[in-house]
């Protein structure tokens, strides 16, 4: 029998031993959140071996290191880089690399990716040093001496550009010769050396390489932690709107976006090739009016086709060329770009690459789709105030299509057979090309109108204007002028005008007039979007007409007489330089489009010139007409504005 108890005895019993219970349970709890944390982040905290393998040396070797770690206790995920999202390397706190170098110095195909975004990464002066900068890496390279130069050049460069995005060294880099050395040797020797590091690397860091819980070293054991908080935290942010520069740290987990990606059909299950348009990035551009078309192309409907429809005036390139603004289509098979240019309208939510890297739609598909957008745009538009019936019906069969939306839709590999299809169903084509791809520009077929963005006149300012990805911007662009004078179809120069960036290169500007010669020579005055996080302009930064019309003419000067400023749009605050033993004839300029004799000379098959489809300019769009560019068959409708006045 039990000893009775007296009633104090018997009440602090109780109470010592609901205590005992209540720590019991709560050291248990933290076990098991601690398990279930690990569980959770354990496929992105976990460390990474990836193998770049042509002929799975490599992958053999980084098989043997995994064995290797898991012996140690060593926990690391094994990885074939072709099936890796690059950008979460920003997440990585561990990463090994078995790299083969093939063919010239290359990465096999598997890794090519992967090398190539690390390699982009780290020559864009707009990433910075600290992308990596929580990442520890080691690196083995295979390869044979024999290559010479090339000696595991792909091994050397991947080490040397990961120091460069911020990511710290485990261990130097190794280097394994396949052919004259003892490679299993010198790679046994690497992999102890690893094994000792991580070790040392654990035991400096707290469990877990010290970051279960997001930061730095353990959760304190005065935290407590409720297990409905943490299910509900695991959303928090999903819905949140991003720049695309933030995404590695802001946005939805990658991981998360390739499974809705892959659940959309957004991912092609075949090559394995990303989409173009991620989750965020749609989110981002439908936000701002953007009808996405499959997994790259978009259409969107232009202010100017609105305020046509309404009869109340049309863009310059109505003035300037004659397209009936609402009949024109506004869209891109690329919404990629090669440049952040700090006057994008965008502010930067399209995509960036030097080459194209994703899935790719059938250009049919991408026509099919955005004539079917645009015009349910243009019905959505009937019952608006001061819609016309007649000019809503016209709407409906688009007749341009202004190729210059977003992005580069030069980069579109099959951007031919697109434009073939446009000029089959007889729209005309005004595609722009941001001239950083100049092969492109020379395989590309007769279009309509081709345009060359001409941002700066200077390599300097160029790479501040433009901000572009290629380490040879300027050679590149160069090459895009050079790539217009073989081009027998209308060539236009544009540039786009920003005070305090651009303005003050009058000369510099005027000696690359002979280097493309084109046609045309449209000059803007940059139109303000607000200010962002990629771009710090402001209205100071927005010229005024008579600002563009001092250029311009300024311009024409320099040319000794071989161009004229030929037509205005003073809405747009645009003017059009035309080159005059092209376009004037008898006095007369014929800066306007015969569409209909352009789309019978592409289906004759027949080569054909810029004068062959040449029409004469009405005299109210003709510089200096009093009518300032506007169609007087419009009705011009303005707001309450208090402009300062021009000169």
């Amino acid at each position: 029998m039990f000893p009775s108890l007296s009633p104090t005895r018997l009440t602090l019993l109780t109470l010592l031993s609901a205590t005992t219970l209540f720590l019991f349970y709560k050291s248990h709890r933290r076990l098991l959140h601690r398990l279930k944390t690990f569980k959770t982040l354990n496929p992105d905290t976990r460390g990474k071996i990836f193998f770049i393998s042509q002929t799975s040396t490599s992958k053999g070797l980084a098989q043997r290191l995994h064995n290797l770690l898991t012996l140690n206790n060593l926990p690391f995920d094994l990885i074939d880089p072709k099936d890796y999202e690059p950008e979460d390397l920003c997440r990585e706190t561990l990463v090994l690399v078995i790299a083969s170098t093939w063919e010239n110095g290359e990465p096999p195909q598997n890794g090519a990716f992967l090398v190539n975004w690390v390699n982009e990464s780290a020559e864009d002066f707009r990433v910075g040093a600290a992308l990596l900068v929580k990442c520890k890496f080691a690196v083995f390279g295979v390869g044979s001496r024999a290559y010479g130069e090339t000696f595991n050049a792909v091994g050397k460069g991947l080490s040397g550009n990961l120091r460069k995005l911020g990511a710290k060294e485990l261990l130097e880099i190794c280097e394994g010769d396949v052919d004259g050395g003892d490679l299993d040797k010198v790679f046994d020797g690497w992999s102890k050396k690893v094994v000792e590091a991580l070790k040392d690397n654990w035991k400096e860091n707290g469990v877990y390489f010290g970051n279960l819980n997001g930061v730095d070293g353990e959760a304190s054991d005065e935290e407590e932690y409720d297990d409905e908080d943490d299910e509900e935290g695991e959303n928090d942010g999903e819905s949140e709107l991003v720049d695309l520069e933030d995404i590695a740290g802001k946005g939805p987990s990658r991981r998360k976006e390739m499974v809705e990606a892959k659940a959309n059909g957004e991912l092609n299950g075949v090559t394995g090739k990303k989409a173009m348009v991620t989750p965020v990035i749609r989110a981002n551009l439908e936000k701002q009016g953007y009808k996405v078309i499959g997994s790259h192309s978009g259409v969107k409907l232009c202010r100017w086709t609105k305020s046509q429809l309404r009869g109340r005036g049309g863009c310059y390139k109505h003035s300037f060329y004659g397209i009936e603004s609402h009949r024109c289509m506004e869209a891109t098979p690329s919404l990629a770009c090669a440049n952040k240019c700090v006057f994008c309208w965008r502010h930067h939510t399209n995509p960036v690459g030097k080459s194209w890297q994703w899935k790719m739609d059938d250009p049919l598909e991408i026509v099919n789709t955005a004539i079917e957008l645009h015009t349910k745009m243009i019905r959505q538009m009937k019952g608006v105030p001061g819609v016309k019936e007649g000019r809503l019906s016209e709407g409906l069969a688009p007749r341009h299509c202004a190729l210059s939306l977003v992005g580069e839709p030069i980069m579109y590999p099959e951007i031919n057979t697109l434009v073939d299809e446009l000029h089959r169903r007889r729209i005309s084509t005004f595609l722009v090309t941001n001239a950083q791809f100049p092969e492109k520009i020379k395989l590309l077929k007769p279009v309509t109108q081709l345009y060359v963005s001409v941002d700066a006149a200077t390599k300097d300012s160029l790479k501040a204007i433009d901000r572009p990805l290629f380490g040879d911007f300027w050679e590149r662009f160069v090459e895009s002028l050079k790539a217009l004078k073989d081009k027998q179809q209308r060539t236009v120069y544009r540039l786009t005008l920003v005070k305090g960036w651009n303005t003050e290169d009058v000369d510099a500007y005027s000696s690359l007039f002979g280097t493309g010669n084109p046609d045309f020579i449209e000059i803007k005055g940059v139109t303000y979007c607000g200010s962002s996080a990629t771009s710090k302009l402001t209205m100071e930064n927005v010229p005024w007409h008579y600002d563009v019309k001092e250029f311009s003419e300024a311009l024409c000067r320099r040319s000794n007489g071989e161009y004229e400023v030929a037509c205005e749009h003073v809405h747009s605050c645009c003017v059009l330089l035309a080159k005059v033993e092209k376009f004037k004839v008898d006095g007369q300029w014929y800066t306007w489009i015969d569409y209909e004799k352009f789309h019978d000379l592409v289906a004759s098959g027949k080569s054909f010139t810029s004068k062959d489809y040449m029409a004469p300019t009405p005299s109210w769009a003709v510089y200096g007409a009093e009518e300032g560019g506007f169609d007087p068959e419009q009705t011009r409708y303005k707001k309450e504005r208090h402009h300062k006045n021009s000169r």
